[in-house]
């Protein structure tokens, strides 16, 4: 108890309350590794997971415009990037969110580069969490949507089709500037989207993490009766089960539904 004297005296008193110190307050624990232009992920995850797990974010510079060759300039930086997520506290997945850099300088040395800060942490992308959605709901065929210039797309198609993925199409609003990207209406999105539908495709892939695509993802399906994936609803829903939550979650499309 604190006495007249010791407050007086400015000293500062020790609480005697008993108590254990408890566990992380959310207990699956997502990292982020976002680009420092991009306005769209955060939001985007705060609105897809469960009340019962977090993320926390390091934001990695990027270049504009966004061409192969700015893109690949991040790999360097991953590590350092890494290193801020919770530093001497466990997360159970480190996700990088960015699309066309995975493309760019290559998923394994994004992983290298990841786990030389967190060894052995499992880490998931945009474009491969996408596969990993395309296999489970099994879609072999699709049409893509993208703002990138072509010099970004075509790496990205022949990395889909490298992946066992017949891409029908690639449409896109051709944009150079990542921040003018996190801009495009999502009702633009929606009818783009709409636009590059076939009846060959199986489904539709919507990608980069700056296009605000998780907010017509449900109508979007209902309208075409086919699954639609985004880079950041399917980077959501990996990053999820590689962090042990298997639960659904309604409002973001068949793949986070019923997978």
């Amino acid at each position: 108890m604190a006495t007249a004297a010791n407050v007086n005296q400015g000293c500062t008193v020790p609480v005697e309350v008993e108590y254990e110190l408890d566990k992380h307050a959310s207990p699956f624990k997502i990292g982020l590794i976002a680009l420092a232009t991009d306005q769209t992920v955060e939001r985007d995850f705060r609105n897809i997971l469960p009340t019962d797990a977090a993320f926390f974010v390091s934001r990695i510079a990027n270049i504009n415009p966004c061409t192969v060759e700015n893109l690949r300039t991040m790999a360097p930086q991953l590590t350092s990037a890494t290193s801020l997520i919770l530093p001497g506290a466990d997360i159970d997945v480190v996700a990088y969110c960015c699309t066309s850099g995975t493309v760019a300088i290559g998923f394994d040395n994004i992983v290298k580069n990841i786990q030389a800060a967190r060894p052995g942490i499992p880490c998931t992308t945009p474009i491969t969490a996408a596969l990993a959605g395309f296999e489970k709901l099994g879609l072999k065929r699709i049409a893509v949507l993208t703002p990138y210039i072509d010099e970004v797309n075509q790496p990205m198609r022949r990395f889909l089709e490298e992946n066992g993925i017949t891409v029908l199409s690639v449409n896109s609003f051709n944009l150079e500037d990542d921040v003018i990207m996190g801009r495009i209406p999502t009702e633009a999105i929606y009818a783009a989207a709409r636009e590059i539908d076939r009846s060959d495709a199986d489904g539709i892939f919507i990608s980069c993490t700056a296009v605000r695509a998780v907010d017509v993802i449900d109508r979007l399906e209902q309208a075409l009766g086919k699954p639609v994936l985004s880079s950041n609803q399917a980077l959501a829903w990996q990053a999820l089960r590689l962090a042990g939550y298997n639960n659904p979650i309604s409002g973001f499309g068949r793949l986070l539904r019923e997978h």
